[in-house]
């Protein structure tokens, strides 16, 4: 990814169905949005917000399994040439096996994880299968993160690092974090060569915000509640809202 402002979306892969979901995120690319954020349904999603909650345990409600990622991975791809990250905690990676889950996501053609729950230093077998297969890994750094972390963090990640907003979990905000502003250059300084934000980002103004230091924004929540409220059509308008198109 090339260009300086960098709008991601994420959403839930099953819900409200495989299908929908698939549409809902090649909306999302035509209005907008320039690069996908899968999240796959969890059981125990400790970061999710309650709206990201409901989504996730709808899909797997209704019977969303780990293959169901690779599928839909594949379906965007035939529909868009945009990255197509999967945010997932890291014991679903382990109980489909590391090595196979790379392999069937590089096989989608999908661009790489982000993963919330690992950290580098506990990471070294995805390391090793992401240096293998060329998939990107996104790590997370917080505002309370130590220089030495942010290091350690800067130098793992490939492709860019998630700078956490806030403390807490995922879910619109009237007001970003002003950690998140200070949060930043401490990445670039300890190597993070691009930095995108996430957690609290649901308007156009936040956006235009975050872009005047950040390479990238992350929306979540706003985008799953545009989804279930109209789905596909839900997803163009509020890409094409957040994008100023």
């Amino acid at each position: 990814m090339t260009s300086p402002r960098e709008l991601v979306g994420y959403l839930p892969v099953g819900f409200p169905d495989l299908q929908g979901s698939v549409d809902a995120a090649v909306a999302l690319l035509e209005h907008g949005v320039t690069a996908l954020e899968l999240g796959i349904p969890y059981s125990d999603p400790v970061m999710d917000g309650p709206v990201i909650q409901e989504a996730t345990n709808a899909a797997l409600e209704a019977g969303f399994r780990i293959p169901m990622v690779f599928e839909a991975v594949a379906a965007i791809r035939e529909r868009s040439t945009a990255p197509v990250y999967v945010m997932t905690y890291w014991n679903p990676v382990l109980q489909h096996g590391v090595d196979r889950f790379a392999d069937e996501l590089a096989a989608a053609g999908g661009t790489g994880l982000i993963t919330p729950d690992i950290t580098p230093d506990a990471a070294a077998d995805w390391i090793a299968t992401s240096d293998r297969t060329g998939l990107d890994r996104v790590f997370l750094a917080a505002p309370t993160s130590t220089d030495e972390r942010l290091r350690l963090i800067a130098s793992a990640s490939r492709g860019w690092v998630y700078a956490v907003s806030t403390m807490g979990v995922t879910g619109a905000r009237e007001d970003l974090d002003a950690a998140a502003r200070a949060l930043v250059p401490r990445i670039r300084a300890a190597g993070g060569e691009r930095v995108y934000v996430g957690i609290g980002i649901s308007t156009r103004p936040q956006v235009e915000e975050v872009w005047g230091y950040a390479d990238g924004a992350i929306v979540g929540s706003a985008i799953v509640r545009a989804i279930r409220r109209d789905g596909a059509a839900g997803a163009a308008g509020i890409a094409a809202e957040l994008s100023g198109r």
